[in-house]
């Protein structure tokens, strides 16, 4: 996949294109179905495919306090827009000069003369241009003047539409599974491998605690079971993806001001030296949430029973 940044620099080898936009938080099954649309598109006209995206979010620019936490910034989204087929990816930089954009200006500038778009493929409820006041029929109307076709894709989901903002609820309640139906797989966070206070490998069970700068929205407090993948480990490695027991949380047990971080725990392994390694967390399933015990021993006895209950519901699933 080529990315670029500025729409003069688009690759000759990608125009004419199929064009699609969004700010594809997340890459859900929502998005992989406009995607997935417009590549059909492209396929049929021998055309290649192109999706157009913003950094930062507009969100962050126009109202900053109402910004999202994002589901997958920076490369996480691109990692997953590249594996979604897509053969380039053009990501504007979205600022308040470039929001006072007509509409008009935007779609002949970016999709007409810069892509020379063929045709765009849109959900129906795309809105773009100045104060977000161009919609799917501002589309159409111009796609005839400037001569593209437009697709627009209808909601998926059912009743439960399929949107970035009920991922991160789900997060945010610890419903990681539920999550994980709107996006087509599991939650992931990535980030490197620091050291921490030790406590897991002086109880028995060491963990990779993840960088303060992890990419990813992180889920509620609570313990789940999941996969961790070493990242700069080849694909098809033994020991690349693990089964583990995640901890989301601040140690309430051991009565100290912890920052809130994420540890996973590979089920049965203390051999592992993750430190300095890029690591990916994917969530599965939720467990428990988080809870302050009496004694070490009482916590070490919830610690057997959550690693069981990963192994439990790990065994039946092939990861990836």
């Amino acid at each position: 996949m080529h990315r670029w940044t500025d729409i003069a620099e688009t690759p000759e080898s990608l125009k004419p294109c199929v064009v699609t936009l969004g700010n594809f938080d997340g890459v859900h099954r929502g998005h992989l179905a406009v995607i997935d649309q417009a590549r059909r598109i492209g396929a049929a006209h021998g055309l290649p495919t192109v999706a157009v995206t913003f950094e930062p979010h507009p969100i962050a620019v126009l109202r900053p306090h109402e910004a999202p936490d994002l589901l997958t910034p920076g490369r996480l989204r691109e990692d997953l827009l590249e594996a979604s087929g897509i053969d380039g990816l053009l990501v504007l930089d979205f600022t308040t000069e470039f929001a006072q954009q007509s509409p008009e200006d935007f779609v002949r500038d970016t999709f007409a003369r810069g892509l020379q778009a063929a045709a765009v493929v849109v959900g129906v409820d795309t809105r773009f241009g100045y104060r977000n006041s161009g919609d799917v029929s501002t589309l159409r109307d111009l796609g005839d003047r400037l001569g593209f076709e437009v697709h627009a894709i209808d909601d998926v989901g059912g009743e439960t539409r399929w949107s970035s903002t009920s991922v991160r609820a789900h997060l945010r309640a610890g419903e990681v599974a539920q999550a994980a139906v709107i996006l087509g797989r599991p939650h992931r966070v990535v980030g490197t491998v620091v050291h921490g206070h030790h406590r897991g490998r002086e109880l028995g069970y060491p963990t990779a605690n993840l960088s303060a700068d992890s990419l990813g929205l992180v889920p509620a407090e609570g313990v789940y079971a999941g996969w961790l993948t070493r990242l700069d480990q080849p694909v098809g490695t033994v020991d690349r993806t693990m089964p583990c027991a995640i901890s989301i949380g601040t140690n309430p047990t051991f009565e100290t001001q912890d920052r809130r971080t994420v540890e996973a725990y590979v089920l049965d392994r203390d051999d592992l030296d993750l430190y300095d390694e890029r690591v990916m967390v994917e969530f599965v399933d939720h467990i428990r949430p988080t809870l302050k015990f009496d004694s070490i021993d009482a916590l070490l006895e919830a610690m057997a029973k959550d690693v069981e209950a990963c192994r439990a519901i790990l065994s039946t699933i092939v990861p990836g």
